[in-house]
């Protein structure tokens, strides 16, 4: 995530000074960091996949290990390319264009949905069927993502080692943002952890209060990535307007700020009010309920 909003505000600052190579540059690296992590996160999921699975679910719930581990270890080949696909999309977006990233998130879901649908339901893959199907959708989501830089006379299959300089830019570019979401996903950890302590009815309650707060929180991000893309033009680009920048500044705070109240509302409305949208089982409803209360 940090290597996403890093590419954004690097492919938007080289933009606004209208250096083309130097894009092309600074995507290259960034595509060989994404792909170096994304291959050390398969590594680290293939080592420590099963200790952390078997830490996270607890002696209540051993029963679920087999099956949560095929699916870690399917979904985890794909990180490399997921990795490579963020930055990408980043890049696209850096370049103010959302058109490129959302036909690869359309045709990715489709893939997935139909993936979902063949292998577990009619060839009876079950969770092996569902990580396989997802996994694929993000390959081809990664490529997508690579071809609409291509047509933007960008080559998203080159790769270039950074050099000490180039490295201590980006970390000081995304050190900050990885202090920063490693300590939320930390804490969202922290309180599945003890979740999963307390039973399989209230690991159910968590899923579904989990994803609600997942389905408002992305709300944020668009708002995020305006900033990203149009705020280094206004205050770097060769035509800087400090005086838009502060009104574009205003206006995403006062957006965010409504957004971030109807989003409340709405976030512990419906879990309560509509909660079979989730789930039928009255038990793990009755166990929001109470989360909410």
């Amino acid at each position: 995530m940090f290597l996403s909003i890093a590419t954004s505000n690097l492919v938007a600052t080289s933009l606004a000074r209208q250096d083309k190579k130097e894009v092309q540059h600074q995507i290259s690296i960034l595509l060989f960091v994404g792909l170096t992590c994304g291959f050390l996160m398969l590594l680290l999921t293939k080592i420590f996949g099963p200790w952390a699975l078997t830490a996270f679910a607890g002696p209540k719930n051993l029963d679920i290990l087999p099956a949560a581990n095929t699916y870690v270890q399917i979904r985890a080949l794909a990180w490399p390319t997921i990795l490579v696909g963020w930055v990408a999309q980043s890049a696209s977006l850096g370049m103010k264009d959302s058109w490129g990233p959302l036909k690869a998130l359309a045709v990715a879901s489709a893939v997935n949905g139909i993936g979902d649908i063949v292998l577990c339901i009619f060839l009876g893959y079950g969770i092996a069927g569902a990580a396989w199907a997802t996994m694929v959708s993000q390959v081809v989501a990664a490529y997508m993502m690579i071809e609409t830089l291509n047509k933007k006379g960008y080559n998203g299959f080159t790769f270039s080692v950074p050099s000490w300089n180039e490295v201590l830019t980006i970390l000081g570019l995304a050190a900050p943002l990885f202090v920063m979401m490693i300590s939320r996903v930390a804490f969202w950890a922290l309180v599945t952890y003890f979740a999963t302590s307390l039973g399989t009815n209230v690991v159910a309650a968590h899923q579904v209060m989990i994803q609600s707060y997942g389905m408002c929180s992305v709300w944020g991000q668009p708002l995020s990535q305006t900033a990203q893309s149009f705020m280094p033009e206004l205050i770097y680009g060769i035509n800087r307007n400090l005086s838009k920048a502060r009104i574009l500044l205003s206006s995403l705070v006062i957006i965010g700020a409504t957004l971030g109240l109807v989003l409340g509302i709405v976030g512990t409305s419906v879990p309560w009010f509509f909660p079979n949208i989730f789930t039928p089982d009255q038990t793990v409803i009755q166990e929001v309920r109470s989360r909410l209360t």
